[in-house]
């Protein structure tokens, strides 16, 4: 193992309040194993999380939107609570967004990869990432941001039904809006319906042509990059099963390598000097051409699966970076396989009933690496009930609220404004 500052305890932040995020486990124990103290800022800090024997603390973030100026109040406290500097790791787009707008005022009290003024929220909308890809001659899905609701109506018909529909800025979304940030539009009406929603939204509404999934064809770039956008560690993954299915997050996935996807990845970082953690999505489409959907700014939810033989992953390798130790050239371990336990069981379940022939199951063959389980861990067992039990009962109560019905959203008018097009770039 590698040797750790461990007077530099870490901070993971999360404002999503989802209780499920499993990614924010993974880091609790990778880095409270390696003997860090850790500590959580969450929306949900009573939840399966806050179960973990690793974390040494937990803090409740407010539910909703967060100003600035309020969440560096809430920082400077957690930073005073905890009474010396820590590394501060972001496990949402929200918090990596807010925490690069904030990390001139928390010099001194927390530890941040330095990165250029504004790049996680530039790549995590949705809109910049199209045209960075432009720029970089990337494959991208073909996107369209129409300026009246006639134009998506129009755009969606020219991308081809069914078509992808996105919010730009999907972090700004809120529950009391009742919308996802990925939708699947079938008519031209769906199209215009949705636009009219994009005051509620609070950003631009994109549409994308739909790549067709399938096997082999979601894969995944997971990596830590230092100075100059250098790679410390990373991986490419294919993921195995999604929930929801064909369209969601990944429920299993393997570690692959793939060069076409993880050159991609090095040649968007180094351009863009990235600094930090990095999860990409990619689709292959027909022509086996890999196209970027997706740029977080922070770790992916099953980062866990890029471990290598020393216990070497993407928060490792940040907290070394940070506090300045050697980061060991990482020995990759392809053959992984990550499973979501909770996730993985609803996407196998459904899979049953909406595959035929049905899928098998998926093993680990013989002399390959072993799983990476998301919840269950025999050191560190409580999540894991935790979870469970949580979960059964958050499921019970939403398929309660559906049989219900729940009343239908008013659509709120925008304002048109001028549509552009953003070309679909070509195989570099």
């Amino acid at each position: 193992m590698p040797s750790f500052d461990t007077d530099v305890p870490v901070l993971l932040l999360r404002l999503d309040p989802n209780p499920f995020h499993h990614g924010t486990l993974g880091a609790v124990r990778s880095l409270g194993r390696a003997g860090i103290e850790v500590h959580a800022a969450v929306v949900s800090a009573r939840g399966p999380v806050g179960r973990s024997r690793f974390l040494h603390r937990s803090y409740d973030i407010p539910a909703g939107p967060v100003a600035d100026d309020t969440l560096l109040e809430l920082l400077l406290d957690i930073s005073d609570r905890i009474g010396r500097p820590a590394a501060l790791i972001p496990m949402d787009d929200r918090g990596a967004i807010a925490a690069a707008r904030l990390a001139g005022r928390l010099l001194g009290r927390f530890l941040l990869p330095a990165q250029p003024a504004g790049l996680p929220e530039r790549v995590a909308d949705k809109a910049e990432l199209a045209r960075l890809c432009r720029e970089l001659d990337l494959p991208h899905p073909e996107t369209a941001i129409p300026g009246s609701a006639e134009q998506a109506a129009e755009a969606a018909v020219e991308l081809g039904l069914p078509a992808v529909a996105k919010w730009s800025r999907p972090w700004l979304l809120t529950p009391s809006a009742g919308l996802r940030s990925t939708t699947l539009v079938r008519t031209p009406d769906d199209a215009r319906r949705l636009y009219e929603l994009t005051d509620r939204a609070g950003s631009a509404l994109l549409l994308q042509r739909r790549l067709p999934g399938g096997p082999d064809t979601d894969w995944f770039f997971h990596g830590c990059f230092t100075h100059g956008g250098r790679c410390l560690i990373g991986g490419s993954g294919r993921k195995e099963r999604a929930w929801p299915l064909r369209t969601g997050l990944t429920a299993v996935g393997r570690w692959l390598p793939n060069p076409e996807v993880e050159r991609a990845a090095l040649r968007l970082a180094g351009h863009l000097g990235y600094r930090g953690i990095l999860d990409l999505d990619f689709r292959r489409d027909t022509e086996g051409r890999y196209h970027l959907l997706d740029f977080n700014p922070r770790p992916g939810a099953q980062f866990r699966l890029f471990t290598d033989p020393s216990g070497l992953d993407v928060v490792r390798a940040l907290h070394l970076d940070l506090t300045g130790r050697t980061v060991p050239g990482p020995r990759s371990s392809p053959g992984r396989l990550f499973r979501a336990e909770n996730y993985a069981l609803l996407s196998a379940v459904a899979a049953a009933f909406s595959e035929w022939p049905p899928a098998g199951p998926l093993t680990v063959r013989a002399g390959r690496p072993g799983v990476e389980r998301a919840w269950f861990a025999a050191d560190d067992p409580l999540p894991f009930l935790a979870m469970t039990g949580s979960w059964l009962r958050s499921g019970a109560r939403k398929g309660a609220h559906r049989m219900r019905g729940a009343a239908p959203a008013v659509p709120q008018p925008a304002r048109p404004a001028p549509a552009h097009r953003l070309g679909a770039p070509q195989q570099p």
